[in-house]
């Protein structure tokens, strides 16, 4: 067996390795726009009720609902700000999902090169086995030529 044929099972598994990391890399980023998501809905949730105070504030709101209003603008703040946290280490996880995709790519295409010089080398052998039996055939008398 050749040993671009015995590193087949070397070269699936690393193509493997790779497939899943793609895998992985694309469900860590729909992840994060998921959670940019939810933190832009806070956001636009926030702003527009802060609209909304602005506008009825002016209108004699009592002193109770103006508190719960400010209470309520905060806990917004509050979660805009657990959200950003959260979109920071979601970040982060993502970075590394995606170094890792990179190394196993890098992984996939050293042993395809590898695989590839493997054949071309195997070519080169099997030519020059077939030049040197050409050659070992044109230099023996042939049976014609013996004969007489």
């Amino acid at each position: 067996m050749t040993r671009s044929k015995r590193m087949r099972p070397v070269q699936q598994l690393a193509q493997s390795r790779e497939q899943k990391a793609v895998q992985k890399l694309g469900q860590s980023q729909q992840h994060l726009q998921a959670q940019q998501a939810k933190l832009e809905e806070l956001r636009a949730y926030r702003d527009q009720y802060a609209r909304d105070f602005e506008a009825w504030g002016g209108a004699g709101l009592g002193a109770i609902r103006m508190q719960d209003y400010r209470v309520f603008l905060s806990r917004l703040g509050e979660a805009i700000r657990q959200q950003e946290t959260a979109i920071a280490q979601c970040c982060a996880r993502h970075e590394q999902t995606r170094r890792q995709w990179v190394e196993s790519r890098g992984q996939n295409r050293a042993v395809n090169k590898l695989v590839d010089r493997y054949r071309l080398e195997e070519n080169k052998q099997l030519d020059r086995k077939e030049q040197k039996e050409q050659d070992d055939r044109a230099h023996r008398p042939s049976s014609d030529s013996v004969h007489k």
